[in-house]
This record gives C-alpha cells, sequence and structure tokens, in this order.
C-alpha cells in the first residue's frame, strides 16, 4: 500500500471577495441548515492534469483566472463569501450574512507530491489528500462558510481542495456553485477589467442559484427543536452556555486516518446489470430473508432498480462481510439514507435551491450471508419508494437532531454507513477550461464508514465509491468488491 512523505507549501493566503458592487445579504437559516450547524465541514478535492505545467504559468495565468472568475460566481452566491453569525445575544437563530468586505479564504500552494500517486484509485494512506484540504475557520460567535486552496504540482497538474461549512449548503449546491465557477472560468480572461456589465459575469439559467430561504417552510417547528438539540449537547461535560456555539465539533467526528487507508472502487454498468438481475431474481424468496419475517408489509417487484440502490445494496453487504471477518463478531448495522427533499417538500421548491435541503433516514440492516444483497436492496428500495409515495421525506424529523448527536456514544457494537455525494451531480463534468477532472474525491469521508459516490469518470453508466478503512479492514473489503461481483 502506497505511503509516500506528502509536502505542501503553502505560497500566499489571499481573500477573493464578490465584485465591490454586490449587495449586503443576510436571512435565517433554515431548520434543514440547523441540523447541519456543528456538523464537519464537507471536504472535496478536484484534481486536474496539465501536462508540463511550470510554476510560471501556474502562477500568472491559472491562479489569476481562478481567481477572477471565482470573484464573478461569488457575486451569484453570496451566502458563500460571507459568514455564519449570531445577530444578537438574544437571537433565536442564528443566520447567514455577507457584509461588504467578506471574502473566501484562498491559500495557494505547491507540492512536490507525485500527482500520479495521488489520483490513482487503488488503497493508500488515508493522510495523503489531507494536505490539500484548506482550513475552514469557525469560532464560537462567527463561522466561515466556505475556504479553498489551490496546489500546483509541477509538470503534472493542479488540484482545488473545498471545504464548505454544512450549514451553509447541501452536496446538490455545493456542485451548482463549483459548476458555476468553472463555467465562468472558461468564459472569463484572467485580467478582465472590473465591470458590473461585462458579460463574463452571467451564468445561464441552469446555473443560476435560488438564493430565496423562505421557500423552506416550517410547521412542525424543526428549527426550534434543533437548536435546542445542539444547546443540550455537551462533548465536554461542562456547563453549556443559554445558545449554542457555532464552532465545529471536530471531536464529535474526527478524521480516522491513523493506521487507514483510502481507496476508491469502481462498479461498471455491467457490474450493476448483474446486481440487478440476482435481486430481481431473487426478490419473492421471502422465507429466506429475515426482513421478511419482521416486516410483515410488503412491496411488489419493480421492473427496475436505481444505480443507487443497487451500489450501495452491494457495497454495503461488502463492507459487513469485511467487518466481521477481520473483527471476527457481528455489528448491529445502520445505513444512514440521505434524501434530497427539494421535490419532495408540500409545496416543492426549485432544484436550483441553494442550501441545504437533505434529510437522513436511518435503516437497520442485519445482511445474511446468501442474500445479503437482495435483502439490503429491498430495504432501501422500500424507503425510497415511501419517501417518494407517501410523502414520507420528513418522517422522523423531529428527533434526528437528538439521535444524530448521540452517535458518538452509541459504542462499538454499532456500526453506521454513510452515504455521501450522489452519482447524479456530475462530478466529472466540472471543466474549469483545462479539461474534466482526473478524480474527485470527497475527503470528509474519512469521518466513519462512508461511501462516497460518484458517475463513473468514463462516463458508461457505471459508478465510483470512494470509502477510509482501517488498513487490515480495507485489504478484505477490497478483495470482497472484487470477488463477490463474480459471485453473482
Amino acid at each position: 500500500m502506497a505511503s509516500p512523505n506528502i509536502s505542501v507549501k503553502i505560497i500566499d493566503l489571499c481573500k477573493v471577495a464578490p465584485p465591490p458592487s454586490s449587495r449586503e445579504y443576510s436571512f435565517s437559516l433554515t431548520f434543514f441548515d440547523l441540523l447541519c450547524l456543528r456538523v464537519h465541514p464537507v471536504e472535496r478535492l478536484f484534481f486536474f492534469s496539465v501536462p508540463h505545467l511550470q510554476s510560471s504559468s501556474f502562477f500568472h495565468s491559472i491562479v489569476p483566472k481562478l481567481k477572477r472568475s471565482l470573484s464573478l460566481a461569488l457575486q451569484h452566491f453570496l451566502p458563500l463569501a460571507g459568514n455564519i453569525v449570531w445577530p444578537s445575544d438574544d437571537s433565536l437563530k442564528p443566520i447567514v450574512q455577507y457584509s461588504l468586505g467578506d471574502a473566501v479564504s484562498v491559500a495557494i500552494a505547491v507540492s512536490d507530491s507525485d500527482m500520479t500517486n495521488l489520483i490513482d484509485n487503488s488503497p493508500r494512506d488515508a493522510m495523503q489528500s489531507r494536505p490539500f484540504i484548506p482550513n475552514l475557520e469557525t469560532r464560537d460567535s462567527c463561522a466561515s462558510v466556505l475556504s479553498l486552496q489551490i496546489t500546483l504540482f509541477p509538470n503534472s497538474g493542479f488540484c482545488i481542495g473545498m471545504s464548505s461549512h454544512h450549514a451553509g449548503l447541501d452536496g446538490k449546491s455545493s456542485f451548482l456553485f463549483i459548476k458555476a465557477w468553472a463555467y465562468l472560468c472558461r468564459i472569463t480572461e484572467a485580467h478582465d477589467a472590473e465591470s458590473e456589465s461585462s458579460s463574463s459575469g452571467l451564468l445561464p439559467p441552469e446555473l443560476q442559484p435560488l438564493l430565496d430561504r423562505e421557500v423552506i417552510l416550517d410547521p412542525r417547528g424543526l428549527a426550534v427543536a434543533y437548536i435546542n438539540g445542539w444547546s443540550g449537547f455537551d462533548p465536554t461535560g461542562q456547563t453549556q452556555k443559554n445558545r449554542p456555539s457555532l464552532k465545529i465539533l471536530s471531536n464529535l467526528f474526527p478524521p480516522l486516518v491513523d493506521d487507514s487507508a483510502r481507496a476508491i472502487f469502481q462498479l461498471k454498468r455491467g457490474d450493476l446489470n448483474k446486481i440487478k438481475e440476482r435481486v430481481l431474481q431473487n426478490w419473492e424468496i421471502n422465507h429466506k430473508l429475515k426482513e421478511e419475517r419482521e416486516d410483515s408489509s410488503s412491496i411488489s417487484k419493480p421492473p427496475t432498480l436505481s444505480a443507487f440502490v443497487l451500489t450501495t445494496s452491494y457495497v454495503h453487504v461488502c463492507i459487513a462481510k469485511a467487518i466481521e471477518r477481520t473483527e471476527n463478531k457481528r455489528k448491529k448495522l445502520l445505513f444512514c439514507l440521505v434524501a434530497d427533499c427539494r421535490a419532495r417538500l408540500e409545496p416543492p421548491i426549485p432544484e436550483n435551491y441553494f442550501g441545504n435541503c437533505v434529510m437522513s433516514h436511518i435503516i437497520e440492516t442485519q445482511p445474511d450471508e446468501e442474500y445479503g444483497v437482495v435483502m439490503v436492496a429491498k430495504k432501501i428500495h422500500r424507503r425510497i419508494t415511501k419517501i417518494q409515495k407517501e410523502k414520507g421525506v420528513l418522517d422522523g424529523a423531529e428527533t434526528l437532531s437528538t439521535r444524530s448527536v448521540s452517535r458518538s456514544g452509541e459504542g462499538k457494537e454499532v456500526q453506521y454507513i454513510a452515504v455521501a455525494g450522489s452519482n447524479r451531480f456530475g462530478a466529472y463534468e466540472t471543466d474549469f477550461g483545462w479539461g474534466r477532472p482526473e478524480k474527485v474525491d470527497i475527503i470528509s469521508g474519512d469521518r466513519g464508514i462512508v461511501m462516497a459516490m460518484a458517475e463513473s469518470k468514463a462516463g458508461d453508466g457505471g459508478v465510483e465509491v470512494g470509502i477510509v478503512m482501517k488498513n487490515h479492514v480495507m485489504d478484505q473489503f477490497a478483495s470482497l468488491v472484487r470477488s463477490e461481483i463474480e459471485c453473482i
């Protein structure tokens, strides 16, 4: 397993602001945002190959162009340049506020690390990618929404590291921004005049965000419940203040990088078809499936299954087997499904809504040896169907914050398996003008057992899944992912 030394030198730490004409902006956080108020940031890396790239070209052409287009993008995404703050001591909720002079922190760095090794999907030291992720500043009274790091790999290319506050935006919104920035970078010259009328600052309709948080209704009073949940949560054992801090609880879910490996695994379209045939052919073998005896509800066999269901059920079972075989015991498995709520609220909200609009759903799974993939696929499919057809996307939302912050105390007998990203975000469509990414990686997936999903870079309808595990578990998991598909 490769584990070379990683060397990164910060050359410049600058601030990039929206154009001076940008207006001040503020709004209260919604209950979707507040659910993630003190959760760790979402951290992504985008690697771009630029053969023979020299420092002179990087610093005098690429960096100015990225900074100029970032400024233009921020005028459409003002919350990203601002901060999460408490407006006053007696305010019920924090707000996102952009004031003139606010800006995004951008670190410019150089690394002598081998980019070829970093973009390889094979298991490698989990710590290798972390030096390319920028720090996101958070304090009790104020938290940045976004920070960036642009790192040069001489003669190879560069990467963009992105750290975003989860109370500011979800995955769909994150990619709306990154694609808008990339679009403006492609059409913008680095030294354009600072002109409001410049066509380089215009976005096509599909990349324009809806910033209006008033479209999110809260008839259940979830915002108050989530603020109270954070207020009552004390990871230090000391007395809490009258209001919750905005500081991210980094010790709640710290990066698990010691003696751990990070890898990305590919499931091709043909692999997904094999899994689908296996699941649908055995859909009605009820006497074999424990979940059918425990759940009297039934759901008819669907004509097909989504790539999401097929991928998560297959990887889920491989994870379960790897853990059981390396630890010689079975754990209680809980699968965390994150549902996009935009089209599932009453009334629905537009797809370009910018902010958080996702809700977690916990599914208890315990796959057996023979029909594990079938069992898990049916459970996930059943929950998704309930969310879609029964308008149950907010079921259990009232107690979700309490359950979320208590996860750290559940002990070693329970294993959460979560999902980050999506194969529908089009991660590999992010082109700043130097071609599509060689690799996109969700680095914050190292804070637990997380399936970091994206569409296949090859564009063949497949899916790639990034994951971080202890080295000995990763060895077993990697073997299972390759071998289990042959047994289907």
